[in-house]
């Protein structure tokens, strides 16, 4: 058949009647059915014998007839010659079904009104599709709007598809002025240089340095101001076409807290130190007052010689003056050592001598413990001579565990601390310190190094807490447990190696 030859009437009859994905019918000028075909019998279940010379209006709803729908539709035919619309149909069960309608007037070659033709697609189920589409826009929409941390959507050529309320509020754009744009007008420019050939790179390879991993960045407002964020992205395929969901948390409020903790830890252990200062002042006096009172002693028997003129006088007296000597740097050594302790400086880890470094801390620590029939012994493994660490901050730990100790042993028979050291790996030296006291109770040991946990009358429970802060920035770990023969075990490890930042 050539373009532009006609239709022959009965080939068009046949492709009517054919038709079986819609239904197409005729009307005459009154409404009464007068063609019926085989997408119509299927869709509405009349056969052609039960509903030709019957009025159309039985196809419409209840509602619909009971509002004069089917004369409102024909005037407007009538009027228009077209009408095209969509609303509900009735099939012969009593069902309904959402339909495209599309009504024509038939006129013939004098234009008289011969009828009316009918096309009726049924689109319940796209109509439902569009509806949960719709539905599910609503809902993303929803989430989009109320989710705490930004979340922004790209396609695979780092355009912005969507961007959330959280997102407009973190970065001071409207979702209307990003949609369309590069995401990288997020991004500092060192960044945003970069960015399309990250997606690029993937595309091709396949290898993921952000997708499904997370990491830490750096974002820019609007007003060009940066900010450091956690940025989480997902990856969905469909037909072909990637699109990548960011999931953007602001950490600058998590750093300034954790700067102010930092901040905040420093000042708790210079407090701790002078804490600790408190409950050694009362028996400071007493350790100072041996070399003291020796002095005395040997300055007063100097005295008494120099009036002797005899050899063994004089050897007396220069064994005199030079005892006094040592005595006088003995106490020295004593306010030396209580002033490092509690003097407030820089952290500096440093290689610093192990056996030396439990010593100054050890004397300092247990100043009047022998008054209080406290005895202390010393296993130091010989081959661990050094450590890196901070002197002042390792030896606050010290203190802090062998005071305890003592505290721990008060009122029991036998008194007795145990300061020893043995390596964990080439890498990890342990210290512990143990006691003979009469062990943790079940509800302090699991809290045992939460800040103000504590179970002296008196205490702040702080000196713990600090400790496990202390030994945890050195790379290492505290802990206490049960001693075999009665009594409690603190250990906390260090590094022998050079620390690594």
């Amino acid at each position: 058949m050539a373009i532009g030859d006609t239709v022959d009437p009965e080939t068009l009859a046949l492709f009517v009647e054919g038709a079986t994905d819609r239904a197409m019918f005729v009307l005459d000028p009154e409404g009464r059915i007068r063609s019926w075909n085989a997408g119509a019998e299927i869709l509405f279940g009349y056969r052609p014998d039960a509903v030709i010379g019957e009025r159309g209006d039985k196809l419409y709803s209840v509602q619909d007839r009971a509002a004069a729908k089917p004369e409102s539709d024909m005037a407007k035919v009538r009027a228009r010659g077209r009408l095209r619309e969509n609303t509900w149909r009735v099939r012969q069960d009593g069902s309904e079904f959402f339909a495209d309608v599309a009504i024509t007037a038939i006129h013939s070659a004098n234009g008289t009104l011969r009828g009316f033709g009918q096309m009726i697609y049924d689109i319940t189920g796209r109509q439902a599709a569009a509806a949960a589409l719709a539905r599910s826009e609503l809902h993303l929409r929803s989430i989009l709007a109320t989710v705490p941390d930004a979340m922004i959507v790209i396609d695979e050529r780092g355009v912005i598809l969507s961007f959330s309320s959280a997102a407009e509020r973190l970065f001071g754009y409207s979702e209307a002025e990003v949609v369309g744009a590069n995401v990288d007008i997020l991004m500092p420019p060192s960044d945003a240089a970069r960015h399309d050939r990250y997606i690029a790179h993937y595309r091709e390879t396949g290898e993921r340095r952000i997708i499904g991993i997370g990491r830490i960045v750096v974002g820019q407002r609007r007003d060009g101001t940066e900010f450091p964020m956690k940025l989480s992205v997902g990856e969905a395929n469909s037909d072909g076409h990637r699109i990548f969901t960011g999931f953007i948390h602001d950490l600058t409020e998590q750093q300034h807290a954790e700067l102010r903790l930092k901040e905040l830890q420093s000042e708790l252990i210079h407090v701790s130190r002078l804490s600790a200062m408190g409950t050694m002042a009362s028996t400071l006096a007493h350790e100072l007052n041996q070399p003291l009172t020796a002095i005395a002693n040997y300055l007063e028997a100097g005295r008494e010689l120099l009036d002797a003129d005899s050899a063994e006088a004089t050897a007396l007296l220069r064994e005199a003056i030079e005892e006094s000597t040592s005595e006088a740097l003995r106490a020295g050594k004593i306010v030396r050592r209580l002033r490092d302790f509690v003097a407030r400086g820089e952290v500096e880890r440093r290689v610093e001598d192990l056996p030396r470094l439990i010593d100054e801390a050890s004397r300092l620590a247990l100043i009047g413990a022998r008054e209080r029939g406290v005895r202390a012994f010393f296993e130091l493994t010989p081959d661990i001579p050094t450590v890196t660490v901070d002197r002042v901050q390792i030896q606050q730990v010290l203190v802090n565990l062998i005071r305890n100790a003592i505290d721990a042993v008060a009122g029991q028979e036998v008194r007795d601390i145990t300061i020893a050291t043995r390596a964990l790996d080439p890498a990890m030296v342990e210290i512990s310190v143990a006691d003979t006291g009469p062990g943790l109770a079940p509800d302090i040991a699991a809290r045992l190094f939460q800040a103000f946990a504590t179970t002296k009358p008196a205490g702040m429970g702080l000196g713990l807490s600090i400790c496990r802060t202390i030994v945890e920035a050195h790379r290492g770990h505290i802990r206490a447990e049960p001693r075999p023969t009665g009594g409690t075990v603190f250990r906390f490890t260090l590094p022998v190696e050079e620390f690594a930042a």
